[in-house]
């Protein structure tokens, strides 16, 4: 990230930057297509249910009519165990330090808005986060550039803002509003994909998120390879 680029807001995506949601997301994935007598996908095809829009990817697939989407979303929904993702290590520490560096917090993320409110309320991170905003249909919130822009609103007035996220479409959906993006390693997306979709920066850890954010974090364990 360029030096000079002073902020004071941080919109975090969830799935795969803050929790690591990619087994539970797969095997609801898995359900849903037997269900609708979807062909089986591998590996690389299922992880990457994890960060765009859930209508979009069951859309891409083959033979995928709007009617069959519709029910593997709600089979999904239905066999999705929203609470068995947990924080990846260090996530608390590194939010509870940009906190303490007065930074302002909000969760700007494509899952629905009421499995958003959940997940924060499971994990005690309420406290932490000014604002959560998930995807909400009938809202108009369907694209991760509709979540960020949803989320600077509920935020209101502030001096610039980063979004932290670990696809490419975080990056794309933040820079729809100018803002820049911060690409973490320990998610679904590589270096490659972050790099190409316009990252400012990649990090490896929570704590050097933390160091990149608001200088050497003291109290806090050294970032690991």
């Amino acid at each position: 990230m360029d030096a000079e680029l002073d902020v004071d807001v941080v919109l975090l995506d969830l799935d795969g930057t803050l929790s690591e949601a990619g087994p539970a997301i797969v095997a609801a994935v898995e359900v849903a297509l037997e269900h609708v007598g979807a062909d089986p996908l591998d590996e690389a095809a299922l992880r990457a249910f994890v960060g765009p829009p859930l209508e979009d990817s069951f859309a891409a697939l083959p033979r995928m009519d709007e009617r069959l989407v519709a029910e593997a979303v709600a089979v999904y929904r239905s066999s999705y165990d929203l609470l068995s993702s947990p924080l990846y290590d260090g996530i608390a520490e590194a939010l509870l330090a940009l906190r303490a560096a007065d930074l302002r917090l909000a969760l700007a993320t494509s899952k629905p808005q009421p499995f958003a409110e959940q997940i924060v309320e499971a994990r005690g991170l309420g406290p932490l986060l000014e604002a959560v905003v998930g995807s909400d249909r009938p809202a108009g919130r369907r694209s991760k550039g509709d979540v960020v822009a949803a989320a600077l609103k509920a935020l209101g007035p502030h001096r610039a803002a980063v979004m932290v996220g670990d696809r490419e479409y975080d990056v794309a959906g933040a820079a729809e509003h100018a803002v820049p993006c911060i690409g973490v390693l320990w998610g679904y997306g590589d270096a490659e994909e972050l790099e190409r979709a316009g990252a400012v920066a990649l990090v490896r850890s929570p704590v050097e998120l933390v160091t990149l954010l608001t200088g050497p974090c003291a109290g806090l364990p050294a970032a690991t390879a």
